[in-house]
């Protein structure tokens, strides 16, 4: 095993939650008597792009509304409570980064979120993960298709000039893992508090913390 990318924000620390808020708060500022409850946002999380999330439920509403100003002050609202929350990586995040390091893999970050959302993350979360921690970091300024297209880690594997058959992704959602798959490398789902129970049966494995020696048994590498 070479590298190990993790495939989100999300599977770096539990941000769902902070998101469906701020999709509530983008809400009520936009005028839209429109609430996401944690079940409706479960279903949603089943494809990527907040976006596209809200276009797709004003189109199911019969409503006319400007989907990427909603977005945009979802964004702005989740940045700021990014900054005033108490945020933690997830359950072996630190200890799969920093194991990593010392056997001499590379970490990546390949997300298709904005780069704006994934500096606020790693802001909120300095000094226990950081910048520095990821030899590559693509976000949806690197790449112009969203997952599921494999776009993401395709730039991410030439950026760190490796192989998809010696590396693992981490994913917490199903077009993140059909992502990967399609881009030939090993997948573990490590769902999050909103995407428990969605169906990732074309990863390898899913698991509830992250540990290096399991990823190596998964992919079956050294």
């Amino acid at each position: 095993m070479s590298a190990i990318l993790f495939g989100s924000i999300s599977t770096v620390a539990n941000t769902s939650e902070l998101q469906r808020r701020a999709f509530n708060q983008a809400f009520e500022a936009h005028g839209l008597d429109w609430h996401w409850d944690r079940e409706t946002y479960r279903t949603m999380l089943s494809r990527s792009g907040g976006q596209d999330r809200v276009a797709d439920y004003a189109h199911s509403l019969g409503h006319s509304v400007d989907a990427r100003a909603v977005h945009e002050t979802k964004s702005r609202i989740f940045q700021d409570a990014l900054a005033t929350s108490e945020l933690a990586p997830r359950e072996g995040v630190v200890d799969t980064i920093r194991d990593a390091r010392k056997s001499g893999w590379k970490v990546g970050l390949v997300t298709t979120t904005s780069r704006e959302n994934v500096s606020a993350l790693l802001a909120a979360l300095s000094p226990q993960v950081r910048r520095q921690d990821f030899d590559v970091v693509v976000d949806s300024s690197s790449v112009g298709q969203p997952k599921p297209d494999r776009a993401a880690y395709s730039y991410a594997l030439e950026m760190l000039d490796e192989s998809p058959t010696q590396c693992v992704a981490i994913e917490d959602n199903v077009d993140g893992v059909q992502s990967a798959v399609a881009a030939g490398l090993v997948c573990v789902a490590f769902l999050n508090e909103n995407t428990a129970g969605h169906d990732v049966a074309a990863a390898d494995r899913s698991v509830d913390r992250l540990d290096v020696r399991e990823l190596q048994l998964v992919a079956g590498l050294n």
